[in-house]
């Protein structure tokens, strides 16, 4: 598949931004070729829009499965698999955010408990422990947020959103 310019430099686009976030460019570029494209693709085709190598794509495509953020879909002819992924781009950021959440922050959260309950904290300066304490009252307020803002519906987020900009607007002139 020939790509038209626009849709190239939003996958490359997409790529380097993957890699800001810590995800490997492929990966991120996988993703946004089916989000973009909007119809099913095959591995094969992947790797020849792309330029890329097929073991790479086939190991993208195992991690963009295990971050449910692809699905495969079999075409009425072709016994290949094709992959997929979600044209609503509030349900990809939720699964995101959702992912994200479950694999880097929930873990410090337990590890900051952890922390918290250790009987060694009692060795720690004062405003270590301080310190530790803050910064788990802090993550476990964001953690309920997030929750919240994750169990709304696209609609009612962006409201939320709407709204959250007009009240930090009327912070800054009172």
């Amino acid at each position: 598949m020939k790509l038209l310019p626009v849709s190239e430099k939003f996958i490359l686009h997409w790529g380097e931004m993957g890699t800001r976030w810590g995800v490997n460019r492929t990966v991120a570029q996988i993703h946004a070729l089916l989000y973009i494209v909007g119809k099913p693709m095959a591995a094969d085709d992947i790797t020849d829009t792309l330029g890329v190598a097929r073991s790479n794509v086939s190991n993208s495509l195992k991690e963009l499965q295990g971050w449910g953020l692809i699905s495969i879909v079999h075409i009425m002819g072709d016994r290949r698999d094709h992959f997929e992924t979600s044209k609503d781009v509030w349900s990809l950021a939720r699964t995101i955010f959702a992912e994200r959440k479950q694999r880097e922050f929930d873990p410090t959260v337990a590890f900051l408990r952890d922390c918290m309950a250790s009987s060694d904290l009692a060795w720690e300066e004062l405003e270590a422990q301080k310190r530790i304490a803050d910064t788990l009252q802090f993550m476990e307020t964001v953690s309920v947020w997030g929750d919240e803002m994750l169990s709304l519906d696209p609609e009612t987020l962006m409201k939320v959103m709407k709204l959250g900009a007009k009240i930090q607007k009327l912070i800054r002139r009172g």
